[in-house]
């Protein structure tokens, strides 16, 4: 009865540590992020890749924008990043399903471009991909068709007397 007593004392003694251990460091990542937002606002340095809207609008290079599905978000975000463009992704929720808004600006016209050029041709070549789930189900449905091989157990009894 002490031993286990003394047993959960410990791993309760533990498992606090590790809850402070983890506060501790997830409050001072939060920290360094904090004030290299600052260092950077201080300095002047305009934000760049995914920001908020508002971050986006007050750097005054006009901003534009389009509809996108949400389950297409991830490519997007890929897209933008390699071609240098300035977004951010709001959610409309007036109509259902939401919408997703992506506000974008790009220092250069023709990156932004090329950026809406390479995302439409993904979305275009994912969109003509066959389906696995169907191919997988026409694939059962034709082995479900072949006829089982029947096994005669007598037979086989009496191969092996």
């Amino acid at each position: 009865m002490q031993e286990e007593v003394e047993s959960r004392t410990v791993n309760l003694a533990i498992s606090t540590t590790k809850l402070t251990i983890r506060t501790v460091i997830s409050a001072g990542q939060a920290y360094l992020r904090h004030r290299k937002e600052l260092a950077a606002q201080k300095s002047g340095e305009k934000p760049t890749g995914k920001q908020t809207v508002q971050e986006l609008i007050g750097q005054n290079q006009g901003v534009s924008s389009i509809d996108i599905a949400k389950t297409d978000l991830r490519g997007f975000e890929g897209v933008a990043r390699k071609y240098g463009v300035d977004y951010a992704i709001r959610q409309d929720r007036s109509t259902v399903p939401p919408k997703y808004l992506v506000f974008f600006k790009a220092k250069d016209a023709d990156a932004l471009t090329a950026a809406f050029n390479e995302y439409s041709a993904k979305a275009l070549q994912k969109s003509k991909r066959p389906s696995v789930l169907k191919q997988l189900r026409a694939i059962a449905a034709k082995v479900a068709e072949l006829p089982g091989k029947v096994v005669n157990h007598d037979k086989k009894r009496e191969l092996d007397r």
